[in-house]
């Protein structure tokens, strides 16, 4: 019993009453006099303010009513007068998409960029939500090549995972990297953009990228039709250094939060020969060509 009652405290309809009780009447112009029994909204208050029947508020705060329209979630976050980041809790918890109409961030928050600053003796690199290459460290560049020697338009993993026609030469790394299961990953990175689609609706670039994959390349194409939704976690590759030999790494993707970020880390097996050969790869490579600052 004591489960089921935190699980109800959990949903939708006791979210929506906490925050109905914690929003004082007079910061909504309402009298705040000691005959009231509640300190927050009552429910026929809440109900006006979003323009509800107080049966509808009744239903969703009893959890009779779990699936409200957008329409209906936009008016209760401004009745009660919810944070950005609580009005999108409050469309996901209601099993809708939050509204977003800003463009794919290509900037790394200043939390992200302290974790990154302390991983010097590992291969990282940053994504945008469309796998853009955005940012990578000495390791990235010493492991796979450096990626300033391309054109930034031409840094973005999708292209490279599916070139468009037989001329587009769009390449991150820089010499070959073998991936142990090439369908699975195609699969991943495919339905990770259109994960991306959804968290960026109304964004210019993405658009762009998946209208010309989707035109340009017969996998693509057909990975896409599927509609599968999911995002890239985990992979293994082999590198194939031109000074090292062969280095295989496991290939790990981290996502923040706020922006759809993709960290993507390449390790080695700890004490294994393919650390040494990173290791000898990372020593040997020139910093002539630093990475981008954070």
């Amino acid at each position: 019993m004591e489960d089921m009652a935190t699980n109800e405290g959990l949903g939708l309809g006791a979210t929506i009453r906490a925050w109905r009780e914690r929003l004082a009447p007079s910061a909504v112009g309402l009298p705040s006099g000691r005959s009231r029994r509640a300190a927050g909204l009552r429910r026929e208050e809440l109900a006006e303010r979003a323009g509800l029947s107080v049966d509808y508020v009744v239903r969703l705060e009893q959890g009779r009513s779990t699936a409200p329209s957008a329409q209906v979630v936009a008016s209760l976050a401004r009745a009660l007068r919810l944070t950005a980041v609580e009005r999108d809790h409050l469309y996901r918890m209601a099993g809708l998409v939050p509204p977003n109409d800003e463009p794919i961030p290509d900037r790394i928050p200043p939390g992200v960029r302290r974790v990154l600053s302390r991983l010097a003796d590992v291969a990282v690199a940053v994504f945008a939500a469309d796998w853009q290459l955005i940012w990578w460290n000495h390791g990235w560049a010493a492991l796979l090549g450096d990626p300033s020697t391309k054109p930034p338009e031409l840094r973005n993993f999708a292209r490279e995972r599916f070139p468009i026609g037989s001329g587009d030469d769009v390449r991150i790394a820089s010499w070959p990297v073998l991936v142990r299961d090439g369908d699975s990953s195609d699969l991943a990175v495919v339905s990770d953009l259109r994960r991306a689609t959804g968290r960026f609706p109304h964004d210019a670039r993405l658009a762009e990228l998946i209208r010309q994959l989707t035109a340009g390349n017969a996998t693509f194409a057909r990975l896409w039709a599927s509609g599968t939704v999911a995002a890239h976690r985990e992979d293994r590759k082999t590198v194939d250094h031109p000074g090292v030999g062969p280095v295989d790494v496991d290939c790990d993707v981290l996502t923040d939060g706020d922006s759809d970020l993709k960290i993507v880390i390449l390790t080695a097996a700890p004490g294994s020969s393919d650390e040494a050969r990173l290791r000898r790869a990372m020593a040997d490579a020139s910093d002539s060509t630093p990475a981008p600052v954070l």
